[in-house]
Parts: structure tokens; sequence; C-alpha cells
């Protein structure tokens, strides 16, 4: 028999994101602040099911982050995405053209003082290709282009309250969160296109660089 004062535990309820939508299409810039804008980031049900197709066994994955929400992960590049590697500073400016002048970007992670950008599967390899080769791109700086063969440690599908965000400190966050089994992911000549102009002064982008279709 209970004591007076005695409450049912709750059920376990699983959360639903708090974070920022994953696709260019769904969210202005103007609209939040990606880079200011606080909140319990963690990934979609739909967004788990996408990161876990990356790996050769994704119901293990997803078992393991059911188990350990706030673990940050590693997974394969080349099948379900490749990813481009920045330093922090310059993925910010790659990101702010990606949003203000271009398509928009796919799922986004900060981890350790880079910016990985999530891009389409064989897109590390070709714009490897492209920044040795197109003249105009001598200015950008080194990237780490990881795809097929590679891995990347990833943020976890969920991040603790006080997890902190200091460049090289803590687990990773997310800034764009995977939120859809589809998301839309650019290609090597977009991604090339906003490093260029991220590399020019303002008042040197307008009109200079089209962007591309692919």
């Amino acid at each position: 028999m209970r004591g007076e004062g005695y409450a049912a535990p709750l059920p376990a309820v699983r959360q639903t994101r708090l974070s920022l939508p994953a696709t260019s299409r769904t969210l202005h810039p103007a609209a939040v602040d990606i880079w200011t804008y606080q909140s319990v980031e963690y990934v979609t049900v739909a967004g788990e099911a996408w990161l876990a197709s990356a790996s050769e066994y994704p119901r293990s994955m997803r078992a393991l982050w059911e188990s350990r929400p706030w673990a940050p992960s590693v997974l394969p590049c080349g099948r379900t995405f490749d990813v481009i590697s920045m330093p922090a500073l310059f993925g910010r400016r790659v990101l702010d053209e990606l949003w203000a002048s271009g398509p928009g970007c796919g799922p986004v992670a900060a981890y350790r003082g880079r910016t990985l950008l999530f891009v389409q599967p064989g897109a590390a390899a070709r714009l490897r290709r492209l920044l040795a080769w197109e003249e105009w791109a001598r200015d950008v700086p080194p990237l780490l282009c990881h795809g097929r063969g590679d891995a990347v440690t990833v943020p976890p599908v969920q991040r603790m309250v006080n997890s902190p965000d200091s460049p090289g400190l803590g687990a990773g966050r997310w800034i764009v969160a995977p939120d859809s089994r589809e998301p839309w992911l650019p290609g090597a000549s977009v991604v090339l296109w906003a490093c260029v102009r991220a590399t020019r002064e303002p008042a040197d982008r307008g009109g200079q660089v089209a962007l591309p279709t692919g």
C-alpha cells in the first residue's frame, strides 16, 4: 500500500526536437539566428533514421542512441552523405553565404572548433579536385573533405542542457539538425561557390560569381 503523497512515475516519452529545421527550404535566415539560437538541440526520429542509414548496422546504431542519446557517434561517409570540415569562422561565413545568397544548406554540425557541412555522397572527392584545379579557389583555406573510406564524429542526437559550446570542448552540437529521412544536401559546385564568395570582401561579392546549379 502506498503512503499519502505518493505520485506514480510518469511513463517514458520520446521528446520531439526543439531545434532548427534541417532543410534549406523551410527556414529563412532572418527568421532565426542559427549561431545564437539557444535550445536543447536534438535530432528527430526521422533524422535519426537518416543518420543511422550511413552505418552498416543501422539498427544497432539506433539502439545505441536510445541508450546513450548524449554520446557522440562515429559514422562512415560515402553512403548516405559526405562531410566537408572547415575552420569554425570560415564555416560560419560559408553558411552565411549559402543562406543569404544561395539555396541554403542541409544538416550542419559544430565539433571541436570545426564546422561540419553534410553534402551529397561523392561531393567530397569532387570538391577536392575542384579546389586543386580552380585558380580562383586559391584563397580558400584548407578544407577536410571526407568521402568514401572516411569516417566522422557527429554530435549526440540529443544535447544536454548544460553541455559546453566553446570551441574544442564538449561533444559538439547540431547547428542545423537532421529532421527528415531525405534531407536536401548541397553538391560540390554549390559548396565551392559559397567558399569562393566567403573569401571575398562583401563589396566584391556582388555579381561576380554565378550560383551553380549542381
